[in-house]
């Protein structure tokens, strides 16, 4: 990659690089981690040390690293046509082959799709596609978006408001005008007495609440993760996604599905509302999509929203330079080859997942640990000062922190949101290599336990 010493990037990065979601001062001062290579689940850093990726990036690599083909087929087609824009009524190859692909896994009624970049990008896109799609049809008070508290949708402008993160809307005057947020399904920490049935009733209702509050005919859509990720990997109970589907079909609002990081087979099936049994009207995807690869995303659109934006509108006036770039869909398209071929989806779904599932949920008998939950291969484990009680220690963030340094410094990337530690490797994790996950993080565990105690 380059004929400096490795020894001198940190230098170099702490003078010139910026970094997301850091505290320059603290990173500078500890120093910055330079990971090198990977392949399969493992990545290594400048020192030769191996980690397991218990995160497969940034909830990303799907297919793992170091796949040769996806690396060879961008390259061919950099050599063929390394750009050109789809504007002007013009198209390449492999972005009109890559939206037929994903269309082919999406169900009867999501066979449109517009590419942008990234996750964050595809979420100001549907943002501005569900506004105009209901001006077209003669409704243009429809501008009230509805989210959820602890959501992640991004940190750009529209996607920072979506998100209900607290410390992303104190910065930048967030959220934008135009965005609500209602409680998230977050059982163990929220449901007090209530059983996750009646829990996941009662938060799903509060939509219904704050539609009757914003008025009908101002809400445009409600946005919601499948399973939120970066809020904790915060599984619904089993009640709440059946009755958010029921009030946005009778209040006549879009429903929006977050599948960014649910997408392309981590929850063992193809997307996550698959998994819950719904038909969402957008769903912005991103990650998986190319595994991480190169950065592509899109938004899937339902036919009831394409019909207007084809026959109503007459123009859409939105996208980017490098929306359905050719290399970048060049090499989703392998990606996708390879979930295929290699039977990912059904393999999460009927094997690894299943095993992982029970391998994660043994760390409940750990007595640090409130709950360990997981569907497919994304799991949360909740830390509890007292189980009995659902008591949470007084400084969530330290405890998650303090575990997660301790796998890392045992050679496991895990993370941690506050007080729950979130596991998400690629699909192609073996079975020893869950264990080797779930040895280590209870290793943490028990570091966490002696530390409170001493």
């Amino acid at each position: 990659m380059t004929d400096m010493p490795l020894s001198n990037l940190g230098a170099i990065d702490a003078a010139h690089h910026l970094h997301p979601f850091s505290d320059m001062k603290k990173l500078n001062a500890a120093g910055t981690r330079i990971i090198q290579r990977g392949e399969g689940v493992h990545i290594f850093d400048n020192h030769g040390r191996k980690y397991l990726d218990g995160f497969a990036g940034l909830w990303c690599v799907n297919v793992g690293y170091g796949r040769k083909e996806i690396a060879e087929a961008a390259y061919r087609q950099m050599q063929e046509l390394p750009y050109y824009n789809t504007f002007f009524g013009t198209t390449t190859a492999p972005a009109t082959l890559l939206a037929e692909k994903i269309a082919s896994h999406t169900g009867d009624k999501l066979n449109r799709v517009f590419f942008t970049n990234s996750g964050s990008e595809a979420n100001d896109t549907w943002f501005r596609m569900a506004r105009v799609y209901w001006k077209a049809l003669g409704k243009p008070t429809k501008t009230q978006v509805i989210a959820r508290k602890n959501a992640y949708h991004g940190s750009t402008v529209a996607g920072a408001s979506l998100g209900g993160m607290k410390l992303m809307h104190e910065q930048g005057n967030l959220p934008i005008e135009g965005i609500s947020h209602i409680n998230q399904p977050y059982w163990y920490a929220e449901g007090g007495d209530l059983s996750p049935a009646d829990f996941g009733l009662k938060v799903a209702r509060e939509l219904e609440e704050k539609i009757d509050e914003l008025g009908e005919d101002n809400v445009a859509a409600f946005v919601a993760e499948p399973i939120q990720g970066a809020g904790g990997v915060i599984i619904p109970p089993d009640t709440y996604w059946p009755e958010i589907a029921r009030i946005c079909r009778e209040r006549n609002i879009l429903l929006v599905c977050d599948e960014v990081i649910c997408g392309f087979g981590r929850l063992g099936s193809w997307f996550g509302h698959q998994h819950y049994g719904v038909e969402p009207d957008l769903a912005p995807i991103a990650k998986g999509l190319s595994s991480g690869y190169l950065p592509i995303g899109g938004v899937l659109v339902s036919d009831r929203v394409a019909e207007v934006m084809v026959e109503e509108l007459g123009g859409f006036y939105h996208g980017f330079t490098y929306s359905g770039h050719p290399v970048c869909a060049a090499a989703a398209l392998e990606n996708l080859r390879i979930i295929e071929e290699e039977g990912l989806v059904e393999r999460v779904r009927d094997d690894i997942g299943p095993y992982f599932a029970q391998a994660w949920k043994s760390l409940e008998d750990h007595e640090v640990v409130g709950e360990a939950e997981s569907v497919g291969l994304i799991g949360g484990l909740q830390l509890a000062a007292d189980k009995s009680t659902r008591r949470r220690y007084s400084s969530p963030d330290d405890v998650g922190t303090l575990v997660r340094n301790h796998c890392l410094d045992n050679g496991l990337v895990m993370r941690a949101t506050d007080d729950r530690m979130l596991a998400s490797p690629a699909l192609i994790i073996a079975r020893s290599e869950v264990d080797e996950m779930v040895d280590t993080l209870r290793k943490g565990l028990d570091h966490l336990r002696d530390t409170v105690r001493e």
